[in-house]
Order: structure tokens, then sequence, then C-alpha cells
């Protein structure tokens, strides 16, 4: 199964800032939505943001919502995480996943079709 590819993490300290990529294919991404969801080791994988493609509305986790921001360059089949004022909280794996225009409900990691295999993101002071 192609997988999507993510980049950008790395090791900050908090109130820095980081931007993730995830990169796939036609095939993966065009017409899909596209979302990140985060997991620390031993809990759920939690729903970060997600970004339609239908209507560019955009859903954030409320502890992220005005710190991160989900964008889409289309032309390049990538999505992106502009992630602010990071806190130690913030420490997870992100990864990117993608699934269908017509899903609906985008904070179930059920919904999605596609996955990365993860960006770490380290805070850290």
């Amino acid at each position: 199964q192609e997988q999507l590819e993510e980049s950008g993490g790395g090791l900050v300290q908090p109130g820095d800032s980081l931007t993730l990529s995830c990169v796939g294919s036609e095939r993966t991404f065009s017409r899909h939505a596209t979302a990140w969801f985060r997991q620390a080791p031993g809990k759920e994988r939690e729903f970060v943001a997600a970004l339609t493609w239908r209507a560019d509305i955009r859903h954030y986790l409320p502890s992220v919502r005005g710190r991160f921001s989900i964008s889409r360059d289309s032309a390049k089949n990538t999505i992106y995480l502009q992630m602010n004022n990071l806190t130690p909280e913030d420490k997870d794996v992100y990864v990117c996943a993608t699934a269908s225009e017509w899903a609906h409900n985008l904070g179930e990691q059920a919904e999605y079709e596609y996955w990365g295999q993860g960006s770490q993101v380290t805070v850290s002071s």
C-alpha cells in the first residue's frame, strides 16, 4: 500500500515552531480530505487537524486551535501542519492521513484510507 511521507519533525524548545510536510500522490491526495493525528507512546492516536477537499473547511483539536494551522498545496500533493508556540504536551509522533472527500467523521481514524509512517516532534527545554 502506498504511504504518505511526512517530514519536518525534530527537537525544539517550548515556544518554538515547526512545520510538518506530508507528500502523497495524486491517487492518495487528490479529492481527499487530509488530516494530521498524533500519538504518544502507550496512548491512543489523537486527532489534531483536518482539511476537507470540497469546501476547504478546517477542524482542529481545541488545544491546538490558534496555534496550529493545516494547509494544502494541491499541485504538489502536499499538506502542511504549521505548529507555533509548541509545548511539551505537543511531544508526539505526528502522522498524516487522507480520507474520502465524502467522509463525515474526520476526527475518527477509521475514516482514513492512507497514512504516513510518522514524524517525531520533541518539545523539551
